[in-house]
C-alpha cells in the first residue's frame, strides 16, 4: 500500500510539470516537515523516479517509471468508486487470493488489489498465467452487486466488454472476445478474466474479478512455448504502453457499464458483447465434459450462456473450451 503523503507529493510534482516546486510550498501543501519531504523523495527515487533537487529553487520531476502503484494510478483515475481503495504490492503470489482475504475482512465495493508481478497467477480451470515483473496488468477488483447468484455470469461478460472497449480505444489494436472471458488479437490471447464469488442461497456476499493483461512483454521475454497461443500489446502494437493509464481507462469503462447494468439489466451488455465477440454466425467446436460438439454460434442467452445450433438442435454452453477460425 502506498503512503498518502507520498501519493500527494508525486501528484504535486506531476502537476507542476517542468517547473520547480519549492520545499516550502510542498511543506505547506502536505503539512509536513522538510525532513519528511526529503525522506519521501528518497523513497520515490528508490522506486525509479528521477527527481532533480536545486538549492533555494526546489524539486522537479524528470522521469516517471511505468508503475501501477497508487501514487501513479490516482493521477489518471476518473472513477467514483472503482479503485477508491487500493492495495498494492511489488510482488505477490496471486491478487485473487489477496482480494478474497480483503473482501472477507469487509473491503468496500470497488476496492482494488494490484501488483507488478504475480508468481502464481491463475486463469480459468486452474491454469497458470505468465506474469513477468512490471510488464503487465495483474489486478483483482472487489464488487458487491445486489443481484441474484444466477446472474453472476453476467459480470464476466460485462468485464470482457469493458476491457475490450478500453484497450481498443487506448491502443487501436484489433481486439476481440473469445467466449466467455479471453481477449484475442489475431487469434492469440492477450487477456484473461477470472470472476469468482462467495455467497449463499440466492445472495452474493462479494465477487472478485481478476484481470490479467500482457502489456509490455517483448518478443525476447516471451516463452517460446507460448508464441503460437498468446501475445502482448507491445508485440502487436510495436510500442510500449502506459500501464497505469490503461488501468485507469479500464476501471472507468468498467464502472460505467457496471452502473448501467445495475439499472438496465443484461440486455445492453449482451448486445455489446455480441458486437465485440466476432464469433456470432461462425462454426464453433466446443469441448465439454459431455464430449465434443460442433455448431454455429447464435449468440448469448439471457442467462449469459452461449447458444450453439448443432445438428441435434440448439444447445446452451455454460462453461467449456471452444475453438473457431481466427479472424
Amino acid at each position: 500500500m502506498g503512503s498518502p503523503i507520498r501519493e500527494k507529493l508525486l501528484t504535486l510534482l506531476v502537476n507542476r510539470g517542468e517547473e520547480y516546486l519549492s520545499g516550502e510550498e510542498i511543506s505547506q501543501q502536505l503539512q509536513c516537515s522538510r525532513t519528511a519531504i526529503w525522506k519521501h523523495m528518497q523513497e520515490l527515487r528508490k522506486e525509479g523516479y528521477e527527481i532533480e533537487a536545486r538549492p533555494k529553487i526546489g524539486y522537479r520531476l524528470l522521469y516517471r517509471p511505468d508503475r501501477v502503484a497508487p501514487e501513479e494510478l490516482k493521477s489518471y483515475l476518473k472513477t467514483q468508486h472503482l479503485g477508491s481503495s487500493i492495495r498494492y504490492l511489488s510482488q505477490t503470489s496471486s491478487t485473487q487470493a489477496l482480494a478474497h482475504e480483503w473482501a472477507r475482512e469487509g473491503a468496500k465495493e470497488g476496492s482494488l488489489v494490484i501488483t507488478e508481478e504475480q508468481t502464481e497467477g491463475r486463469g480459468r480451470m486452474g491454469r497458470s498465467w505468465h506474469s513477468p515483473s512490471q510488464s503487465g496488468i495483474w489486478m483483482s477488483l472487489i464488487l458487491r452487486p445486489p443481484i441474484p447468484l444466477t446472474c453472476a455470469p453476467h459480470l464476466t461478460l460485462l468485464a470482457s466488454v469493458a476491457v475490450t472497449r478500453s484497450l481498443k480505444r487506448e491502443t487501436g489494436l484489433p481486439i476481440w472476445i473469445k467466449w466467455p472471458n479471453d481477449l484475442l488479437i489475431n487469434g492469440k490471447k492477450i487477456c484473461g478474466i477470472l470472476t469468482e464469488l462467495r455467497g449463499e442461497q440466492d445472495r452474493i456476499h462479494y465477487i472478485v474479478m481478476g484481470i490479467g493483461i500482457n502489456v509490455n512483454v517483448s518478443l525476447e521475454q516471451w516463452p517460446q512455448e507460448l508464441t503460437g497461443i498468446a501475445t502482448s500489446l507491445e508485440i502487436e502494437g510495436k510500442k510500449s504502453y502506459s500501464r497505469p493509464k490503461l488501468v485507469a481507462s479500464i476501471l472507468k469503462e468498467l464502472e460505467g457499464l457496471y452502473l448501467g447494468y445495475l439499472e438496465q439489466g443484461f440486455e445492453p451488455i449482451r448486445i455489446l458483447w455480441e458486437e465485440a465477440a466476432g464469433m456470432i454466425g461462425k462454426q464453433v467446436t466446443s469441448h465439454t465434459p459431455q464430449g465434443v460438439r460442433t455448431g454455429t454460434a447464435l449468440g448469448l442467452a439471457p442467462s449469459g450462456a452461449l447458444n450453439l445450433e448443432t445438428e441435434d438442435g440448439v444447445i446452451s454452453l455454460y462453461s467449456s473450451d471452444i475453438e473457431y477460425p481466427a479472424f
